[in-house]
């Protein structure tokens, strides 16, 4: 486990570097100018001295390549620069904020896969009954719906028509303080979105792999010992169907990221995906490029948790070939 930890780490150092320079290359060819968007409708009045002035102080003003190594220099040595929209440092930026981000993934994330997984060997157990057309279908319907829409259901049904969740935010409107009670009734909409825009793939997964163990030799000896049917599903169906899933974990990551972005934005919820909108919006690039290493270090971990899980579930897998 420690080598292949170390192997993916190792092969992390080149990712990181081709991700941010690909993101300045990005930004050089983007036919928004930075210094315009920093300065407003001043841009406007500004004469073309002092737009130049400004471009150099924002560090624009030379190749795309020279700018990622600038920031890439400055980044190994802590200073990820300072962003452009919020006018603060972005290590305090990614600081105050990615607390906020990390729980409501986290939470959203146990969900999908406890619920999932229920879901899931529930309809394998009765295979072509109502049960199981019900949940593969509500399955398939809630993959093609978008985290924005479900979101902005969910506002509509819970905190208008019903009135019994506040519709964003992390403070009740009267106050400022964040405490254990406000903090569960604001989280729960927006993690409950984002572990409904999971749920589906678990579900389809871990269905799927329970039907196929309930096919092999281990599961009908445990029937033919007259063990219980709830026994052979969650202790021998249910773990050899949950293989499958583990590898699902570091794919889902992207998406997961992706769900949170879009999920964050429509509840008001104060994380790092909506600072990404804003400074993607605002052309806002030493931001952008510590949230991208940020995204891109989260898939990457993501992939080796996933490995590992299933190197540890499944002692026939080598991991030095991995």
């Amino acid at each position: 486990m420690a080598g292949l930890a170390g192997r993916r780490l190792l092969a992390a150092v080149p990712v990181l570097a081709a991700v941010t320079l690909g993101l300045f290359a990005l930004a050089a060819a983007s036919p928004f100018d930075p210094v315009k968007q920093y300065a407003g409708d001043a841009a406007l009045r500004s004469d073309a001295a002092t737009l130049a002035q400004l471009r150099e102080n924002l560090g624009v003003d030379v190749h795309f390549t020279e700018q990622w190594w600038r920031w890439l220099t400055s980044a190994l040595g802590g200073d990820l620069g300072d962003s452009s929209t919020l006018r603060q440092p972005v290590a305090q930026v990614v600081t105050e904020r990615i607390g906020w981000s990390v729980l409501l993934c986290a939470v959203a994330f146990v969900l999908a896969v406890v619920i999932g997984a229920l879901l899931g060997v529930a309809a394998a157990r009765r295979r072509g009954g109502l049960l199981d057309r019900c949940v593969t279908a509500t399955a398939y319907v809630l993959q093609a719906a978008p985290p924005f829409w479900l979101g902005l259901l969910a506002v509509w049904l819970f905190a208008l028509q019903l009135g019994v969740l506040p519709a964003g935010g992390l403070t009740d409107t009267d106050s400022d303080t964040v405490t254990a009670g406000s903090l569960l009734r604001h989280l729960a909409l927006p993690a409950a979105v984002l572990a409904l825009s999971q749920t589906p793939w678990f579900v389809l997964y871990v269905r799927q792999g329970v039907l196929d163990a309930l096919g092999e030799d281990p599961v009908r000896g445990a029937r033919a010992r007259g063990l219980k049917e709830h026994t052979v599903l969650y202790g021998h169906a249910l773990r050899s169907g949950l293989l499958p899933v583990l590898t699902l974990i570091g794919s889902r990551v992207p998406e997961l990221i992706t769900g949170a972005l879009l999920v964050e934005t429509v509840f008001s919820w104060p994380g790092i995906a909506s600072a990404t909108v804003r400074a993607a919006t605002a052309s806002d690039f030493p931001l952008l490029a510590a949230l991208t290493v940020l995204a891109t270090l989260a898939v990457l971990l993501g992939n080796l948790m996933a490995d590992l899980l299933y190197g540890l579930a499944d002692p026939r897998v080598a991991m030095e070939e991995m």
